[in-house]
C-alpha cells in the first residue's frame, strides 16, 4: 500500500512562510510543522517569486502560457473549421437554388440507369 502525499491549505503555507520570513529557525519550524525543511524552502522561494500566484491550490490552478498557446491553437483550428462548413453549406445552398429554379432535381447518371432497367435475376411481377 502506497504512502498518500498530505495536502497543506493555502493558508498553512503562507503562515509558515510567514513564521520563516519572521526568523524562526527553519529546522525548529520543520519539526514544529511536521514537514520537510525542503518544502519549506520551496514554499518561500515560490511565495518570493509571485506571492499572488503563489500556492494556488484546487480552486485557482495555475495555468502555464503553454495551456494558454494550446486553446489559442484549438480555437485558430476551429475557426478554419467552421469556415470550412461554412463554406459547403453556401455551396449546398447554391445547388438547391439552382434546382428549384430549373424544376428538375439533379440526378446521377447512376440513379437514371437503376430506374429504367431491371435487376437482373428477378422477375416482373
Amino acid at each position: 500500500m502506497g504512502l498518500s502525499q498530505r495536502q497543506y491549505t493555502r493558508e498553512f503555507k503562507l503562515a509558515a512562510v510567514r513564521r520563516l520570513e519572521s526568523g524562526v529557525s527553519l529546522g525548529v519550524l520543520a519539526r514544529e510543522l511536521e514537514v520537510s525543511p525542503n518544502l519549506l524552502h520551496r514554499w518561500r522561494r515560490q511565495y518570493r517569486e509571485a506571492p499572488e500566484k503563489a500556492f494556488p491550490g484546487k480552486g485557482n490552478p495555475h495555468r502555464p502560457e503553454s495551456g494558454v498557446a494550446e486553446l489559442e491553437r484549438k480555437i485558430g483550428q476551429q475557426a478554419v473549421e467552421i469556415d470550412f462548413l461554412k463554406a459547403c453549406l453556401q455551396r449546398i445552398e447554391r445547388q438547391r437554388m439552382l434546382q428549384a429554379s430549373t424544376g428538375s432535381p439533379r440526378s446521377t447518371a447512376r440513379s437514371t440507369q437503376r430506374s429504367s432497367a431491371q435487376p437482373e435475376g428477378r422477375k416482373a411481377r
